[in-house]
């Protein structure tokens, strides 16, 4: 009578497939399906990509720190660089954030009620309302500034100051180049600040 030993694979449970492969292990199968991409673009792309989406998720865990969302931030920012008195027309917001009238009015509903805005009729125009940053609006968004600059600094800091200029320089020609091609989701370009 044989004995069917298992092989030592056998005892090992089956190795996962990982949920994002490494950038070159990824481009590497780019190339076996598509042959004529071209790696070293595929490399700066893809790293880009995850560079972005990685900042995204930290910077949504600050917020989330503040109580506070990335659209809401989005609408105090607008309100801090409006500059002091940090005012301005539901229609300004929308324009800036490249939202509709219905999304901006309800996003600031919800600030409204968090305390972060406050919505007024201007004295000088009755039918006009007037969106204002509050003080503790302004404070969230100080802080958010705050938690982001460390985070940033701590992302840059294998880079030297001659490396940061050159990378900001390179990326400040991408943005241009796919601000002029491309437009964004309301289909602007020409408006895109330099």
């Amino acid at each position: 009578m044989t004995t069917d030993k298992p092989s030592p694979a056998a005892d090992q449970p089956p190795r996962a497939t990982p949920l994002e492969f490494g950038i070159a292990e990824q481009v590497a199968l780019y190339q076996r399906e598509f042959p004529t991409v071209d790696p070293q673009v595929e490399t700066i792309v893809q790293t880009l990509n995850r560079v972005s989406r990685r900042m995204g998720v930290a910077y949504d865990r600050q917020l989330t720190v503040l109580g506070i969302t990335s659209a809401e931030w989005e609408v105090l920012k607008a309100l801090v660089v409006s500059g002091s008195p940090y005012r301005l027309g539901p229609g300004e917001l929308a324009k800036r954030l490249g939202l509709t009238p219905a999304a901006m009015t309800h996003r600031i509903d919800r600030m409204l009620a968090d305390g972060l805005v406050t919505r007024e009729r201007d004295e000088s125009n009755r039918v006009r309302v007037i969106i204002e940053l509050t003080e503790s609006g302004r404070d969230k968004w100080l802080e958010s500034m705050r938690m982001a600059a460390v985070f940033e600094e701590e992302l840059l800091q294998d880079i030297t100051g001659e490396e940061r200029a050159a990378l900001a320089g390179l990326l400040a020609r991408m943005l241009r180049r796919i601000e002029e091609s491309q437009p964004d989701a309301l289909g602007r370009t020409a408006d895109l600040a330099p």
